[in-house]
Parts: C-alpha cells; structure tokens; sequence
C-alpha cells in the first residue's frame, strides 16, 4: 500500500513539476524578449546543432528546410518541460523525507535546485558550442537574471506540494506508516482517507490545470513571438520592395521575349523583397544586437588595430551593389537563393584603416551569436565584397544581420556572415563554424538553373505574385511560356538552354541582362506542342568561362548541389 500510495504521489508530483516548469518556461520566454534573458532551449539547440554532423544538418534542412532548427527548439523545449517534471519528482521525494518544513524553505529549495540543474545544463552547451580555440563566453548577467523564472518555479511547485504535502502525509500516516494495528480494525478507515485522497488529487488536478490553461498560451504566443524576430529599432518589416528599386526595374525595359503578363511577376521580383529573403543561419531564435555599445573590432595582423562603431562605419564612403546570396544546402530548384539590393563599405576600405601585413592569408569574421568563417585575402580585397548596414534602401532587419554583415560575391550563403562584431586577420587557411562539420571552403563551382514557369517548385516562393497554375492547361498549337534564374556566382551566365524532349535536343533561352555581375540572370523560352502527351522540361546554363552546368545529380554536401533541374507537363 505504501508503495502505490507513494508511486501516485511521484506522478502527481512529475505533473505539479510540468506545470510550474511550463510557467517558469513562459516567464524566460519573456525576459528573452525585454532584456535578452537566459532561455534554456535556445542554448541547448545551439549546442545540439554545434555538435551535428554536416551531412545530417544538411539532409535536414532538404527535408525540412528552414523549419529544421525549429524542429530543434521545439524539442529542446519539450525536455526543458520534461526535466521540469523530473526535478518536481527530485524534489517531492526530497520533502517527504523531511519532517517539517514551511512553504518559504520548500520554496528556496525548489528554486535552487532547479536553478542549478539547468545552469549546469546551459553551460555545458555554451561550452559544446563555443569556436575552438576561443575562450568561453559565459554570460554572467543573463545566467543571474535566470533566477526570476527558477524562483517562478520554487514559489509555483512550493504552492502546490504544500497543498498536496499536508493531505498525503496525513493519510500516510494512517495507512502508511502504522502497520500496528489490525486491517479489520481500520478498513472503514482506509477507505474515508482513500475518497479524501481522491478528492484533494481532483483538487490539486484543478489548480495545475488553471495554471496551465494560464501558462500554456503565455508560452505558444511568446515561441511565436521569439522565432518571427524583430525589424531593427522595432520598424515594421516592409512586405513589398521600396519604391526605389520598383522604380528602378521598372526603368529597364522587357527584352525582347519577355512581354507575355505571366512573366511579369518574375521581372518584378528580380530583386527578392526583404520578408521573401531567405534566412538560414545557425539560430533558432533570431539574435538582437544593441547598436548603441556595438563595436567592430579588426584586429590579428594588422598595423593598427581598430574600434569602429556604428555611427563611423555609416559615415565612410559607401557603396551600392545589386548582389545574389543562395545556401550551399540549396537543393535543385529550391527557395534557397535570393537577390537584394546592399549598401554598405568595401571591407578592403575597413582593412586599409588597420593596415594589412604581408603574411595575411585569409580574414576570420566572428559574431554576435558565436558564428564563424573566414575567407581568403584576395577575396576580401575584391570590389564587390561589402559590409553592409542597408538592405533594400532600408537598414539591415534582425534577421538580417543588424547592424553589419559581410556581402562576398563568389561564395554560399555561409562565407557571408550576419551580426559581425570582429575581424581578424591570420597568417594560415581558416576553417569556420561549417567547414570544421565537413562543409568545403572555396567559392561556388557549381552552376544552377531552375524552372519558375510553369510549375510549382520551391523557387517560386521567391517570385510573389505569380499566376497560380497559370500554365497548367497546356492544350496543341498553343504557346507555352517556360522561364526562370541562372547563377553562378560571381562568374556571370552567358547563355541558358532548354530542352522539352528530356534532353534531345537544347534551345537556346532568351537571357536578360543581369543587375550585377554578382546576381542571377532571368532567362525565358517556350514551345509550342503539337501533340498531345508527356513533355520533360529541362533546362541548364553555361557560364563566362565556357563551363557548362553539369547534369550529374549531387547532393549538397559537402560541395553544393548540381545537376539539371527538370519538371514533367501534359499536354
């Protein structure tokens, strides 16, 4: 009887740990929010994904994209909820085992305890993901604010025991405890303190269940609220271009080819509106950088090691580039590729300030949320590689890289870092936060094609606006639009071919003029069937150098993905 009595006893006191962990959970989600508290799943998902091979990161993100570190938050929150439960189990155990003891000293306990355990958790995944070789950042004033919510926990689980605590040692020591007198003696007993039990759980059940109706929402809206982020100064992020660069693209005239209405929208977003910009970085939850004590730091081999604030590096002389960034993990035909218009200072500007020395061999960028990678001298010393504060004529947003992130033409997505606060320059090739999980550490070799007309294919997430299924009802003798993007880095696209008989025969596919050398070239062919039956659309681009894309399919790791992108119509 003692057994079961106390087997209930530590469910109900997993449940009571779950929902004063559930609130505690509410309560860092907000302070994250106000004043960049400690919240344990962010720490922890950073840690796991630290620890992640690159070929698992990367099937991961083919099969979920974007939504992959979220899936690694979420879970991380669930635990955090889960080692909740357990601590509230630790410590139920521990205060049956006290004689006597207020509702303050459970309190101070349960607070303590829970507040060690997870600083103990928090700083063994700061330690998993701190950069090799850099000492540990532990964030002092975050890891004291983190007793608000522990002391939320200890007052919460203190309340609850304490209501639960009474009745059950109560009737423990009925039934529990004294075995001296006879069962027959004491059924009737028994049963009165067994319906009381069963009445104080229903009691104790209500009071979890109010809590958790409060707590519950308080946690879903603040996730939401974590993982959306924040526009730089708390400006609303701008769903359309600025009036500007529409103004701009709408200057340029449609070459010939380009005149039928459905490929309008494709044109129109040339350049990718800023909330359409793909984002794909190491955070689960978007960082924010106080600009006021944001300082650029450059330093390592340099003459004159430098300070630059905000307000000094909008002050150089600036410059304006139409560029194109897509993620080595970019599948064939995926949303993974943007276009925007940057504004900022040539980084060769920044290092001519602190002085290069001759044995420099490649530039280490290192930021806010742990990051790392580094790029070649010669790479860095190009005119097209910019640090950049505006995006779109609009400051960098959160997500972005506010306050400052690098623009390296020629390079994925990963070679082009967010939330810089240094630079160093070192005498040796540098491995960065991805290369050390096997990802390659040179430019874009690969050359891609998609298909945006007809179709359906993740790269049309880029394109707002475009007719849905527009081209879906092919029918003989009638023209049928086919079009789309071609990149390949900083090499430029000198002709796009495509093939409607599954690679027969090539066309050669009318290319518009590109924004920059650095961004992707729009490309539009047709036919018209004369048959009806099945047609295999493909499509594939040559480069300024003669290298024609490669139709061997690869996957993304560890060099980038290749092949011919290709869709199936019926006619």
């Amino acid at each position: 009887m003692v057994r079961k009595l106390r087997g209930n006893n530590y469910i109900v006191y997993f449940i009571f740990g779950l929902v004063a962990g559930i609130a505690s959970l509410a309560l860092s989600i907000f302070l994250k929010l106000t004043i960049n508290g400690l919240f344990v799943p962010e720490i922890a998902s950073q840690g796991l994904i630290s620890i992640t091979s690159g070929e698992i990161e990367s099937q991961a993100v083919l099969t979920l994209g974007p939504l992959a570190k979220y899936s690694t938050i979420i879970g991380a929150m669930i635990v955090n909820v889960i080692l909740y439960g357990i601590i509230g189990i630790v410590l139920g155990k521990l205060f049956m085992k006290m004689k006597s003891s207020g509702y303050v000293i459970k309190t101070v306990l349960s607070t303590f305890i829970s507040y060690i355990i997870l600083i103990a958790i928090s700083l063994t995944f700061i330690t998993l993901s701190t950069i090799p070789g850099q000492p540990i950042s532990i964030p002092f004033q975050s890891i004291t604010l983190f007793l608000i919510p522990s002391i939320a926990y200890g007052l919460l689980f203190a309340f609850l025991y304490s209501k639960k605590g009474k009745r059950s040692n109560t009737n423990e020591s009925h039934f529990g405890f004294d075995e001296s007198k006879e069962e027959d003696k004491v059924d009737v007993t028994k049963m009165r303190n067994k319906a009381t039990e069963i009445d104080y759980n229903k009691r104790d059940m209500i009071r979890a269940l109010i809590i958790s109706v409060i707590a519950i929402p308080l946690v879903y809206l603040g996730f939401n609220r974590l993982i959306a982020g924040t526009t730089q100064q708390g400006q609303q992020q701008p769903r359309e271009l600025d009036e500007s660069i529409q103004q701009f693209l709408q200057t340029k005239s449609k070459p010939p080819g380009f005149e039928n209405p459905l490929l309008t929208p494709l044109i129109d977003a040339e350049v990718t509106p800023t909330y359409l910009f793909y984002r794909i970085d190491i955070n689960s939850v978007v960082p924010t950088v106080n600009v006021d004590s944001w300082n650029l730091t450059v330093k390592g081999l340099v003459d004159n090691p430098q300070e630059i604030n905000y307000k000094e590096i909008k002050s150089m002389n600036s410059v304006e580039e139409f560029a194109t960034l897509t993620c080595i993990s970019n599948k064939i035909g995926g949303n993974l590729v943007s276009t925007a218009l940057w504004k900022g200072v040539r980084l060769r500007d920044i290092l001519s300030r602190a002085g290069v020395q001759p044995n420099v061999k490649y530039i280490v960028f290192r930021c806010s949320d742990g990051y790392d990678v580094g790029i070649p001298l010669e790479s860095g010393m190009m005119d097209g590689t910019v640090l950049a504060y505006d995006m779109n004529n609009s400051p960098l947003t959160n997500e972005h890289g506010f306050p400052l992130r690098a623009i390296v033409p020629g390079f994925y997505g990963m070679m082009n870092p967010k939330w810089i606060t240094e630079i160093e320059l070192v005498d040796r090739t540098y491995e960065g936060f991805w290369q050390r999980k096997g990802w390659t550490n040179n430019g874009i070799s690969a050359i891609n094609s998609s298909i945006v007309i007809p179709g359906n294919q993740p790269i049309n997430d880029r394109f707002p606006n475009l007719v849905p299924n527009a081209s879906s009802s092919f029918v003989p003798g009638k023209n049928i639009p086919i079009a789309g993007i071609a990149f390949a880095g900083d090499k430029g696209i000198s002709k796009v071919e495509v093939s409607v008989d599954g690679g027969s025969t090539w066309k050669t596919a009318i290319v518009k003029d590109p924004l920059s050398q650095y961004t992707w070239v729009l490309w539009t062919s047709g036919f018209t069937s004369t048959d009806e039956g099945n047609y295999k659309i493909i499509v594939r681009a040559t480069d300024k150098t003669g290298q024609v894309q490669s139709s061997e399919l690869e996957e993304p790791f560890p060099n980038g993905a290749q092949g011919y992108n290709q869709i199936d119509i019926s006619v």
